[in-house]
């Protein structure tokens, strides 16, 4: 069972179960999404230094000002209550989740109590989830509408404390209006200037011509920069996440008392 319950809600100043879906509660779960979580859609490729290159403290690295490892209060403070560049999306800024193993054990908990109608069921799973810590912030979303720029940022569960696991920035510099000579000139002229920020910030990729690593274990923080996009992750953290949740799910999996 999850002891500690860095609960977002209460950041958030939830109100009790009784009216925790009030609609007059502009932080209700009524007003954020809430899906199912998803496997990571990257992979973990080997990685190696160019000839003498060092690792790099990727760790270090910031995205518009958010960093790996940064805790989601941090996060949410940093883009809902003070002024920045970037703002929330304006619809569902804010996913909400809950590890599959742990859905799958409250499934089981509101089937027993013969809870079989599909709204219903999930409003049975979802407050269950909601009372023990369960339900996270696993995902904000924000952009910046003068320059057409977004960054998505994902967290860890409350098992691991809710910190940044993953940061992915996107922008147009690779957005062409035609096929003409002058269209494509002015391509490259974005690409040039988006790759001289970027060296200007972090410095020469010390991986291929694309990646910033910590070493050669591809689990350990890591960069990659694309035309017009940057992702910055650490895998080993999204993993161990993931494993907390499947080993403490299966412990905590409310079986029938059988008795034999």
């Amino acid at each position: 069972m999850l002891k500690k319950i860095l609960f977002v809600f209460y950041v958030f100043a939830f109100a009790p179960i009784g009216i925790l879906f009030a609609e007059d509660d502009p932080f209700s779960l009524k007003n954020f999404a809430i899906e199912d979580s998803d496997n990571a859609d990257i992979t973990t490729t080997p990685v190696s230094m160019n000839m003498d290159s060092a690792p790099v403290n990727v760790s270090g690295f910031d995205i518009a000002g958010v960093m790996l490892g940064m805790p989601f209060e941090d996060v949410q403070t940093l883009f809902f209550k003070t002024k920045s560049l970037y703002v929330p999306r304006k619809k569902d800024s804010i996913i909400y989740t809950m590890h599959k193993d742990w859905k799958y054990n409250l499934d089981y908990e509101c089937r027993q109590q013969k809870i079989y109608a599909p709204a219903q069921l999930e409003k049975c799973i979802n407050t269950l989830a909601t009372n023990r810590g369960l339900m996270y912030a696993s995902e904000l979303h924000l952009e910046r509408n003068s320059t057409g720029e977004t960054v998505d940022i994902y967290f860890t569960s409350n098992a691991t404390d809710n910190l940044v696991w993953r940061i992915v920035y996107n922008n147009d510099v690779n957005n062409i209006e035609g096929a003409d000579e002058k269209f494509e000139n002015q391509r490259q002229k974005k690409i040039l200037a988006f790759w001289q920020g970027v060296l200007d910030k972090y410095g020469a990729p010390n991986s291929g011509n694309d990646k910033w690593i910590s070493s050669g274990n591809a689990y350990d923080p890591m960069m990659t920069a694309y035309y017009g996009s940057l992702d910055l992750v650490d895998m080993g953290r999204n993993a161990s996440d993931a494993a907390k949740n499947v080993q403490e799910a299966r412990e905590n999996f409310r079986a029938k008392p059988y008795a034999f």
